[in-house]
């Protein structure tokens, strides 16, 4: 026994022994110097300090500021477009037209209304759709160009001509997420939605470029709005026969409630205010909890949005959110009115750009090649293009893949471009022009809109409709030059000589952006042999410079009188 003790004793003794050696070993002398935390770490947000790798005090409260900072940022720059959805919305609201009931904007859109860089040369007509009782259906009118659009803008279906219909008009079923209700067959295109509300929108097209009135005439005919009837049209009595559906009542569809758009003031447009954060929640509050994805849904449940739970930031947080809203504004201007990133320009050292050439328009992979065998898709690249995102969102609404394909005589292409020749932005107060070669390559119409940098809606002029093409409404048609080529002159006075249709108006201490849009788009504007020149800055001559010469040819007539 006293032998057996002896021998523990020992045992004990020599691991005491070995103690300080194993301590030694996990100094900071024997970390690899990747794992080491310095005492202080200096980065953007000041001064960090550690106590053998514990963060101070002061630390700690540096370190959660910035990260619910981080995530507030994210909530704007990956959420925004529930947001802007949600504006359009209210906006529409705001107005009397209600929640499946369809607004057309008969004499096109102007300038009045805030709406991100909607166009001045086609028929507007859209329409918000409440699913929360069941499908709905669309009908819509034939030569019509459109998309649907989840609370999200996500894509839903195409309408129109690059939907299944072609063009020629057709019927759509809109699902609502977890229905599993029956549904037609052949009767509908049936599309399903992952949010309980989706907007619907489209185009229509001027037959004769000068009047809208006959297709006005053709969407109210034809356009159409409704609550499906579940074993309706559209369920076969074989169906019902076989125990697979049940029969509904056949019955024509309430009259819909249309609105006009033309001459109403409106705001569509999403805040950069901290009412941003009050109608992301609403969003949250009003679509499933699942209509996003986790990943994206975690930075907005971080500062607090969480479905079914009241948002209620407190002080310290709410001067977080509201400081990382503004930066993040300015990000996303930054990024919008002086993109960094050269693949996104559509030529060579141009300032005419559009990234959804790269993008695509789920902000991944490129759009199709497409050549003599069909179309030929890139590989996806595996990861989301955050920036060509964050860029679209803030500046555009709707997205579909009709806007980001290489498809000849369909659709509509487009070119952005916030900078001039000399890649400086472009001045309200400044005359510009641009040059459009001959051979326009457009199968239907080809037309310049301005926009306001800071509401991204048509630049309010005393000219109404702040564009510029090849259409007589709803202002003169451009005319060419003598070599076939087009000039478009952009300034604050119509510079002498210059036609009223080669001319758009701008406002001093305005800064404005253009898009130039193709519509159904020819081949030389895909192989880019056709290129628009860049937005050139119009030497003018001062007021000054134009008095002292003034002075000179009184002094000149004089000396010739007394002669």
């Amino acid at each position: 026994m006293k032998q057996s003790l002896r021998i523990l004793v020992a045992a004990a003794a020599c691991a005491a022994l070995s103690l300080p050696r194993l301590a030694a070993a996990q100094t900071p002398a024997g970390i690899p110097p990747g794992l080491v935390t310095p005492d202080k770490v200096e980065t953007r947000i000041g001064t960090l300090e550690f106590k053998e790798g514990a963060p101070s005090k002061a630390t700690l409260e540096k370190i959660y500021d910035s990260i619910d900072s981080t995530h507030a940022l994210r909530a704007f720059s990956d959420t925004l477009q529930g947001v802007s959805i949600h504006a359009f919305r209210k906006g529409f609201h705001s107005v009397g037209v209600k929640d499946n009931e369809v607004l057309v904007f008969s004499e096109l859109m102007d300038a009045k209304s805030l709406f991100l860089t909607a166009n001045a040369d086609t028929i507007y007509v859209l329409g918000f759709l409440d699913l929360t009782q069941g499908p709905m259906v669309i009908e819509a009118p034939p030569k019509f160009l459109g998309g649907v659009q989840d609370y999200w803008f996500r894509w839903v279906i195409d309408l129109g001509l690059p939907g299944p219909d072609r063009g020629e008009g057709g019927k759509y079923l809109i699902v609502p997420p977890g229905y599993n209700g029956p549904l037609p067959e052949g009767e509908f295109s049936v599309a399903h939605s992952r949010t309980n509300f989706v907007l619907w929108f489209g185009r229509s097209f001027l037959e004769n470029h000068s009047d809208p009135k006959p297709v006005v005439d053709t969407i109210r005919k034809f356009t159409k709005v409704y609550r499906y009837e579940p074993g309706g049209v559209g369920t076969p009595i074989s169906e019902f026969l076989a125990g697979k559906a049940k029969l509904g009542r056949v019955i024509p569809p309430p009259p819909t409630v249309f609105h006009e758009g033309s001459g109403k003031v409106m705001n569509t447009i999403p805040p950069n205010d901290w009412t941003f954060y009050e109608m992301l929640n609403e969003v949250v509050q009003q679509e499933p909890a699942t209509a996003l994805d986790p990943e994206l849904m975690g930075p907005i449940a971080a500062i607090g949005i969480i479905k079914g739970k009241p948002f209620a930031p407190d002080t310290r947080m709410k001067k977080i959110l509201t400081e990382a809203l503004a930066l993040a504004n300015a990000e996303s201007r930054a990024l919008f009115l002086h993109p960094r990133n050269p693949s996104w320009t559509y030529y060579p050292d141009s300032a005419w750009l559009n990234p959804l050439f790269v993008s695509g328009y789920e902000f991944e992979t490129p759009i199709p090649m497409i050549t003599r065998e069909g179309a030929k898709p890139f590989p996806p690249t595996g990861y989301r293009q955050l920036d060509a995102r964050r860029w679209y969102f803030y500046g555009v609404t709707g997205i579909t893949p009709a806007m980001a394909m290489r498809l000849t005589g369909i659709g509509s292409q487009y070119l952005f471009a916030s900078l001039d020749a000399d890649k400086n932005y472009l001045d309200g107060g400044k005359t510009y022009r641009v040059t459009l070669p001959k051979g326009i390559p457009e199968e239907n119409f080809w037309s310049f809109t301005v926009y306001d940098n800071m509401t991204r809606s048509m630049l309010d002029t005393p000219q109404r409709y702040p564009r510029a093409g090849s259409q007589s409404y709803p202002s003169p048609a451009a005319e060419p030059n003598a070599d076939g080529s087009t000039t478009i002159y952009i300034g604050p006075t119509q510079p002498a000589g210059v036609k009223r249709g080669n001319w758009i108006q701008t406002v001093p201490g305005k800064g404005w952006f253009t898009w130039l849009r193709l519509y159904s788009p020819l081949q030389p504007f895909f192989d880019k042999t056709w290129r628009p020149s860049e937005i050139e800055l119009v030497a003018t001559v001062g007021s000054g410079a134009i008095e002292r010469i003034e002075q000179r040819i009184d002094r000149l007539e004089q000396r010739i009188d007394r002669r």
